[in-house]
């Protein structure tokens, strides 16, 4: 076994995995695991830089995140970064306050490869299950980027597009500098259409509809299940390889997108730094099961943290 620290930066959350990974055996123990909302993309759509106190919520929980990885003893830690700060003017800023508290540059890297970690953490262990059919389509839904990747064992294709639930929310929902409560179906139409519009981009590359098993990562897809099963709380081992139907995955979205802030904040299972931006994220979620007509999508607790952790062991 090998000590590993993986830490996963994207646009809305910054998140950790410490574990004892065996490759040999291919088991990854979880010995802690956590997220914080930073929203480190707040306007990076519109302004193009890191915002200065977007950077401090990042830093804050680099922090924390410091005192943990120290406390377990990890002997190695990968940092990677995703959307926002590949987006950013500025993001040497973010890069020198990574390097100062947690002593490891932040890699930032490409839509490719976070799609390749993302495909490596969410099927490693579906491995010689019998009721789920290879090709999978692994979709990653973040805050600024969702990555497509398609594969059996090893991934064939893969794409990153600029879609994600808080770039579109900014995008699309925000009105004299607030979210609407609720949207209106003419911004609904709107940002529908710029989700098909990434969605035909994808296609151009990854051939979507070739895969049997359309497997949902990210607290976009995670939340949804939370909220088909009507948990009293957010519970990982409950959401874990839960399996959510078309209709009930477009029941849910057309509310989340009709609902106020003060109904979707009172979900018991919901995330306060979700509560504006999971319509968007459900959409993306409906946009894609609805285009390669999945009948189900299998939602994994085990994204590109997993991927990133392997990597490091």
């Amino acid at each position: 076994m090998t000590r590993v620290a993986a830490i996963d930066c994207g646009t809305n959350s910054i998140r950790l995995l410490v574990a004892d990974a065996n490759p040999q055996t291919g088991e990854l123990v979880d010995l802690d695991r956590r997220m914080t909302i930073v929203r480190l993309g707040q306007g990076v759509d519109r302004t193009g830089r890191l915002a200065p106190e977007a950077l401090e919520r990042t830093f804050a929980a680099c922090r924390e995140y410091a005192g943990i990885i120290k406390e377990y003893g990890a002997e190695k830690l990968r940092f990677v970064a995703t959307s926002a700060s590949r987006d950013a003017e500025n993001r040497d800023d973010f890069v020198r306050g990574v390097l100062d508290i947690l002593g490891v540059e932040p890699e930032v890297i490409t839509g490719d490869q976070e799609a390749e970690f993302s495909f490596t953490g969410a099927t490693k262990e579906l491995k010689g299950r019998d009721d789920l059919t290879k090709p999978y389509l692994v979709v990653d839904i973040g805050g600024g980027s969702t990555e497509f990747v398609v594969g059996d064992d090893h991934v064939r294709a893969a794409r990153s597009v600029d879609v994600g639930c808080v770039r579109m929310t900014e995008r699309h929902l925000v009105h004299d500098g607030k979210v609407s409560d609720p949207p209106t179906e003419e911004q609904i139409a709107v940002m529908r259409a710029d989700i098909e519009a990434a969605l035909d981009l994808a296609e151009e590359t990854v051939p979507l509809r070739e895969a049997h098993t359309l497997v949902g990562l990210a607290g976009s897809v995670t939340t949804v299940s939370a909220i088909a099963q009507d948990l009293p709380e957010y519970d990982s081992a409950r959401i874990h390889h839960s399996r959510i139907s078309h209709d009930r995955v477009r029941e849910i979205t057309e509310w989340l997108l009709r609902s106020t802030h003060a109904e979707r904040a009172a979900i018991p299972s919901m995330h306060p730094g979700r509560v504006d931006v999971i319509g968007a994220g459900a959409l993306v979620l409906l946009a894609i099961m609805e285009r390669i007509g999945a009948e189900e999508v299998v939602v994994s607790e085990h994204d590109i943290l997993d991927g990133i952790a392997w990597s490091v062991a």
